[in-house]
């Protein structure tokens, strides 16, 4: 006992400086995020649902499968758009509003028709959320505390992930209708949270405070408009969201190249849910202790170079792998790296961010993830169809290196600011410095 009571000392104690510091608003819009994800019960099982439940081809389960990427692309721009001229509360609701009717329909469509086109729809809804949310922790969470928060949120998502992931093949059983409404009914939940516990954060321009209240936070004065093309010219910035495609079109293999791979080499779809499984339960486990060593390691460069090698290489190794639990090992590589490269990305996005175009700038950002979501199908079955597997892995190891190189030069050219995490954009608004002695949660 002597021994072990130490021990649970430390984690106890590491456990608090991890959630400890964080302003309130900030855990209630990551109990949003968890809320949500909890609910995301349709996304995993949607071509199940119309191959098996529905009895379409795979060929159409593909192409609604894509129209979804399609309408989170479309709406990862407007929604950014969004955020800055309405606000982050109100773009959070329309589009939370609009996912839980959406869903609900496409449980009782039948033409396909019908059916793709709702499910374009409910990509674009899903989608709008996400900028909107990552401008509001920006906006209330002080910049040495962006990585931090970002980490969490991310916990939230896979942990949501994981537990939806598991509950929605028990309700399938009693039909797929239930997981449809029941993904409305927990979003319309999310919803909720955010209209009753989470005021407006967008920052307000000097001079516009009596037109809009005094609802959002302070903004500078002399801060030029920002527009589309704003965020487009920003070199650095866009460099960011490059290589964020890259590396999100990485991480889509373990998604579409890697359950191919595994079935031309004679494993059945219970062999692909063990291993991929293993990426899950590794982030959920070591997210917020990874967490607190790149808070301490203070040098992103490095991190993110390791990060895209860890990735590239780790999709790399599933070229040599014939079992399961080798599968399971790549997984292992490559989940670490994208543990790594998650939240010092997004920190990296939220300070190279001018405060009143946060929406636009994490619109832009999204969207690197949605194009890599319909980009990475196309290539690996084309890859795989014309030149094997293993030529699909070797490039993934090519664009990792490509990657690193490519953030080795980005961090270069961003400065000493963002090495030491002093932020490169603008402060976070009000409230990001002064709640930080409220009692997280």
């Amino acid at each position: 006992m002597s021994v072990a009571l130490p021990s649970v000392a430390r984690l106890t104690q590491a456990a608090k400086e991890s959630v400890s510091g964080l302003p309130r608003a900030f855990w209630w819009l990551w109990t949003s995020t968890l809320v949500n994800r909890l609910g995301g019960f349709v996304a995993p099982f949607l071509a199940m649902y119309l191959t098996v439940d529905r009895g379409y081809s795979a060929t159409y389960a593909g192409l609604v499968g894509a129209l979804h990427g399609l309408g989170g692309a479309v709406s990862a721009l407007g929604a950014g758009v969004m955020t800055d001229r309405l606000g982050r509360r109100p773009t959070l609701l329309i589009a939370q509003s609009a996912t839980a009717v959406s869903v609900a329909v496409l449980g009782f469509v039948e033409h396909p028709v019908a059916i793709a086109a709702v499910a374009c729809f409910v990509g674009m809804a899903t989608n709008g959320s996400r900028p909107a949310v990552q401008a509001m922790m920006a906006d209330i969470v002080a910049p040495e505390d962006h990585i931090r928060a970002y980490s969490l949120n991310y916990w939230a998502i896979n942990l949501g992930f994981a537990f939806s992931a598991a509950v929605a093949g028990l309700i399938a059983e009693h039909g797929y209708l239930a997981l449809f409404l029941g993904e409305a009914m927990m979003t319309l939940l999310c919803a909720v949270v955010v209209f009753v516990k989470l005021p407006e954060s967008r920052p307000v321009r000097k001079g516009t405070a009596g037109k809009e209240g005094k609802e959002g936070a302070e903004g500078t004065a002399d801060e030029p408009e920002i527009g589309l093309g704003t965020v487009l010219r920003d070199r650095s910035f866009m460099a960011v969201v490059a290589l964020s495609f890259l590396i999100a079109s990485l991480i889509q293999q373990g998604f579409v190249g890697l359950p191919v791979a595994m079935g031309e080499s004679g494993l059945s779809s219970t062999d692909f849910g063990l291993a991929i499984a293993v990426n899950g339960v590794l982030i959920v486990a070591v997210q917020i202790p990874v967490t607190r060593f790149i808070e301490r390691h203070r040098e992103p460069t490095r991190l993110l170079i390791g990060a895209a090698l860890l990735i590239g290489y780790g999709f790399g190794l599933t070229a040599f792998a014939g079992s399961v639990a080798i599968y399971a090992l790549t997984i292992c590589v490559w989940t670490m790296g994208e543990i790594i490269n998650t939240p010092i990305q997004m920190g990296l996005v939220a300070r190279l961010s001018p405060a009143h175009g946060r929406g636009r700038y994490q619109g832009v950002y999204v969207l690197s993830w949605s194009l890599a979501a319909l980009v990475a199908p196309l290539t690996a079955g084309a890859v795989i169809d014309h030149y094997g597997a293993d030529v699909l892995w070797a490039g993934c190891a090519a664009v990792g290196t490509l990657a690193a190189v490519g953030y080795a030069s980005l961090m270069r050219a961003v400065g000493p600011g963002a090495e030491r995490g002093d932020g490169v954009g603008e402060p976070a608004g009000d409230g990001s410095r002064t709640d930080r002695t409220v009692s997280a949660g």
